[in-house]
């Protein structure tokens, strides 16, 4: 189950059996040797199989240097943990687009006060209209920090 809580990012997420089987296949598959680890490169192709894009080098390595120093790759049970997170973080980042695309009834891209404003009357009629200011206008401070960086 997955639930979301307000202003934040998903508390919780459980994949289906089906899922986590599906998992440790791409592991097994991707494991050609029997080693019990997957190397970098297995671990490149893992993602392919289950998310449809090549990792970048900086992922990987992330991913390679979060790994247990110890082993000689990625183990099963931190794969599985890897690949929760994953999957986590893409479903957030769907569900964020979709709040948005409601948001953004001209299709633009962006939204402006007045779209801001109207999106909060439904949701949020009781909300007072300073407070809808300041949330939209915390997102034009992040933009600006952003942009200086």
């Amino acid at each position: 189950m997955f639930s979301s809580q307000a202003g934040g990012r998903p508390r919780t997420w459980e994949a289906r059996p089906s899922e986590h089987k599906k998992w440790v296949e791409v592991f097994r598959a991707c494991d050609e040797d029997n080693k019990g680890y997957l190397s970098r490169e297995d671990f490149k192709v893992a993602v392919v199989m289950l998310f449809g894009y090549k990792p970048s080098k900086i992922e990987a390595d992330s991913v390679m240097s979060s790994v247990d120093p110890n082993t000689s790759g990625i183990q099963l049970k931190e794969f599985l943990d890897i690949v929760r997170k994953k999957k986590e973080a893409q479903l957030y980042r769907n569900e964020v687009r979709h709040i948005f695309t409601a948001f953004d009834r001209h299709y633009r891209g962006y939204l402006t006060l007045e779209d801001f404003k109207k999106a909060f009357k439904q949701v949020a009629p009781k909300l007072s209209e300073r407070i809808i200011l300041e949330v939209f206008r915390g997102g034009e401070k992040q933009r600006e920090s952003r942009a200086s960086l």
